[in-house]
């Protein structure tokens, strides 16, 4: 049986069944004289002759024409929600081919495909029409996945199989979407020469400051005519109107990646597999990140990005939609490394007058940290809590651990709530109010009121 199998395929469990049973007839129809018995052992043998001449032949190429399979996916990085694929079949000599088509926290699916013989003479007969299979994978997870894993297997007759034939797909990168966002909180003090925001030094802008007699330097397109003939009718005296200048704003997006961990707790040990339905502390960390970047971007401020789990240079702050693009490119590349080797001595560098956005979850004092050097430099802080909502547990060693640290946890959120620093939570349902809070925190750190006098 050896000797006879073609490369790549063997005989099933069919052929030996079939000829198991027509011997075993046979043999009884002999021994006991029953002629009757025994021709009803002969087809059996036969169908397995006439099945094992049939094996499958050479293709055009002068090899055996085993089923072969191809997955051809989208270049580039996905977005979040759903993953697609063609897996394109070549049946080659089997008239069935067999699929188990599977992806890291999803049900594995089977497929059989029947081959459709070529409509042109010319094509060999035992070359059958390729097929093409479109696949498609939903997940909320972003950053580097796993995609589509697939086992593939020819028959023929049910009595030839293909060795099965497993095609991977790439690990891909699924970028983080960006929900809308409105105003959002700025520094105290801005920087540049122009921008979409007013700052309290004196420039070209839009917003009055005051009416000042003509100086040197003064333009001749700001005198106002209506307060000089009013003022001075003489026109002894010309009055100018000065207004406030325009800047930017620069924010830095800090991510703590060191946690990413999921609504079940059983996960946090770095056991078992996260559900590809519930985003992780990283995706929302994402997510929101991206979010805030999109809404500052779109405002024409600068917006630079810092990873607490990577030692490489930070991403600079600048503005643009390339740039943003960058910062969403680099929110999908974080991850979490071991905490040993991430151990900072002292707090990312941040430019001067820049708002710090820290997403992170709060579960040990490093983040207290952090915001405490930040602010005593000068920096206002805006901390996201990207910590999901934690299903309850059956365990008691499990429930009183949780209850340990989601007390250590309030106790750091309310001694940054005591200190002034706002805390936006960005899971469940009330990811859905960080809209009205931004919009609360900015009115609230409005830099400054219109005809107020300060220093830039």
């Amino acid at each position: 049986m050896t000797a006879d199998r073609a490369p790549g395929w063997q005989l099933t469990s069919a052929y030996t069944a079939a000829v198991v049973a027509g011997v075993v007839l046979l043999a009884l129809g002999v021994l006991g004289g029953r002629a009757d018995l025994a021709l009803i052992g002969v087809p059996g043998l036969l169908a397995a002759a006439w099945a094992r001449a049939g094996r499958p032949g050479p293709g055009p190429d002068g090899e055996d024409a085993e089923p072969r399979g191809s997955l051809q996916e989208p270049e580039g990085s996905a977005t979040a929600g759903e993953l697609t694929a063609t897996l394109r079949v070549v049946p080659g000599a089997a008239d069935v081919v067999h699929l188990r088509i599977g992806a890291a926290g999803h049900r594995t699916t089977e497929v059989a495909l029947r081959a459709t013989q070529p409509t042109q003479p010319t094509q060999p007969t035992h070359e059958a029409t390729a097929r093409d299979v479109a696949l498609r994978l939903s997940s909320v997870r972003t950053g580097p996945q796993d995609t589509f894993a697939i086992d593939l297997r020819g028959s023929l007759h049910t009595t030839w199989e293909q060795e099965p034939v497993q095609v991977d797909g790439t690990r891909r990168l699924v970028l983080p979407a960006a929900a809308p966002l409105g105003r959002l909180p700025l520094p105290q003090r801005l920087r540049g020469l122009t921008g979409p925001h007013s700052s309290r030094r004196l420039g070209d802008g839009a917003e009055l400051r005051d009416i000042h007699p003509f100086t040197p330097g003064d333009r001749l397109r700001r005198i106002d005519w209506r307060t000089t003939a009013r003022r001075s009718p003489d026109l002894d005296t010309l009055y100018v109107r000065r207004t406030y200048a325009t800047a930017e704003a620069t924010a830095v997006l800090v991510v703590d990646s060191r946690d990413d961990v999921g609504p079940d707790l059983h996960t946090w040990r770095g056991y078992g597999t996260l559900r590809v339905d519930e985003p992780t502390s990283l995706d929302l960390a994402r997510h929101a990140a991206a979010s805030v970047a999109r809404a500052l971007v779109e405002g024409g401020d600068r917006v630079g990005l810092e990873d607490l789990a990577r030692r490489r240079r930070p991403l600079p702050p600048a503005s643009g939609r390339r740039h943003l693009r960058r910062v969403v490119h680099g929110l999908a590349l974080a991850h979490p490394k071991d905490r040993a080797s991430v151990h900072r001595v002292r707090p990312p560098q941040v430019p001067a007058d820049a708002v710090v956005y820290l997403f992170t979850t709060v579960l040990d004092d490093e983040p207290l940290h952090l915001v405490r050097t930040w602010r005593t430099k000068g920096h206002p802080v805006v901390v996201i809590d990207t910590l999901p909502d934690v299903h309850p547990v059956t365990e008691n060693h499990l429930r009183i651990a949780w209850r340990i640290a989601r007390l250590e946890r309030e106790d750091r959120l309310a001694a940054l709530t005591g200190e002034g620093v706002p805390v936006v939570r960005w899971a469940g349902s009330e990811r859905d109010q960080a809209t009205i809070r931004f919009e609360t925190l900015a009115r609230a750190a409005e830099r400054h009121v219109p005809g107020r006098t300060g220093t830039p």
